[in-house]
């Protein structure tokens, strides 16, 4: 793993977040291999020339930009090109869900560069699982191959210092603004644990919580998926991500997207929140028992009142239940939507599979304000 040349690890790296540095990171690092030239920077940023001139120089001294061969120019010298480095910096990301926990290190580009899976028992007690999870992100960030998924294999081992931080994503509801957890649905014992700040002094590293809908929904956002959408994550639960004017929307509480929880059936099941009819415990209840299209049905009602709510441009569906079965998944969601555009005398709101997991969306919550993502 590259090294940036900085003396306090990621925390230099971070200190680069002025605005007009992000718009330059985010053009150089949207410009891929190929690289952009000064004065495409001057012209897309709205900066003079001399500002892209001195931010780029700082740039290249950290080690985060390098020169990438010259462009041809319309009149005068060739232009030089310059192209992010990707290496020169790591994040992790990490998915706790309810039994299981995956953690990725990603380069600044968003690349996967290594991984790792284990178990995890979310109710085993606030300790455990800050344990559990510091543990997997030391082996990872040092390159050591072990658990059920990839190592770093190949890539040279970094301290724990050398992160820029350690994106958290697991089930809400919770306090994204302060890292503390509310009344997770089925582990109530989580209710006012701050975990942010549990997990930051046990790694020593900047760590960013926030829900697993919402990591994904970043990192989908972060990875090109355009306009208003709704993430729909079905796994041991169901919640959504929402992206709204191109930015994740979590409520003035932090505590949008609980769609799971909304009631469609007022005489239906209990669910753990307590309330009767959630769409969530229909959903899991019909997939428990090997109905995949009624569970596809119930929650394309679900999606339906909120394409109806806020007007939405697309569906994505994703977690490890749609996993099992995409194909059923996306037709019976597609279908409830279809039938309600069609009485209504509208186009359909497309319904896609989301590309992309949880874990790479958290590593997002870290990398975002970097690159100016204000809303990570």
């Amino acid at each position: 793993m590259a090294h940036v040349n900085r003396t306090n690890g990621g925390a230099n790296l971070l200190a680069l977040r002025s605005h007009n540095t992000a718009l330059v990171l985010d053009l150089l690092r949207g410009a891929g291999a190929e690289g952009i030239s000064r004065l495409e920077l001057a012209e897309r940023t709205g900066l003079t020339p001399q500002a892209v001139s001195k931010i780029t120089a700082r740039l290249r001294e950290e080690g985060l930009a390098v020169e990438a061969g010259h462009r041809a120019s319309t009149g005068g010298k060739r232009r030089t090109v310059l192209r992010l480095v990707p290496e020169a910096g790591h994040a992790v990301g990490a998915h706790l869900d309810r039994d299981a926990l995956r953690t990725v290190l990603v380069d600044l580009a968003g690349t996967v560069v290594a991984e790792r899976c284990a178990a995890l028992d979310l109710g085993a007690g606030a300790e455990a699982v800050v344990e559990a999870v510091a543990g997997e992100v030391e082996a990872l960030a040092r390159g050591v191959r072990g658990g059920g998924g990839a190592g770093a294999a190949g890539v040279a081992a970094e301290p724990l210092s050398a992160l820029l931080g350690v994106g958290v994503a697991l089930p809400g509801p919770l306090d994204h603004s302060r890292g503390v957890l509310h009344r997770v649905t089925g582990f109530p014992e989580w209710d006012g644990f701050p975990l942010r700040d549990a997990l930051a002094r046990r790694l020593g590293v900047p760590v960013v919580v926030d829900k697993d809908t919402n990591a994904a929904a970043l990192g989908l956002a972060v990875a090109g998926e355009r306009g208003a959408f709704a993430y729909l994550h079905l796994g041991t639960g169901l919640g959504a991500g929402l992206v709204i004017d191109g930015a994740v929307h979590r409520g003035a509480r932090t505590g949008a997207g609980e769609f799971g929880h909304q009631v469609v059936q007022l005489d239906g099941p209990p669910c753990g929140c307590g309330d009767r009819g959630c769409v969530e415990a229909l959903c899991l209840a019909a997939v428990a028992r090997g109905d995949l299209a009624e569970a596809a049905r119930v929650l394309g009602i679900a999606a339906g009142n909120l394409v109806a709510l806020l007007d939405i441009d697309v569906v994505l569906l994703g977690g490890r239940t749609i996993a099992t079965a995409p194909d059923a998944f996306l037709r019976g969601v597609a279908a409830v939507l279809d039938e309600r555009a069609r009485r209504a005398g509208e186009e359909p709101v497309p319904v896609r599979a989301a590309p992309g997991e949880v874990a790479d969306g958290a590593a997002q919550l870290v990398l975002g304000p970097l690159f100016g993502r204000a809303d990570a």
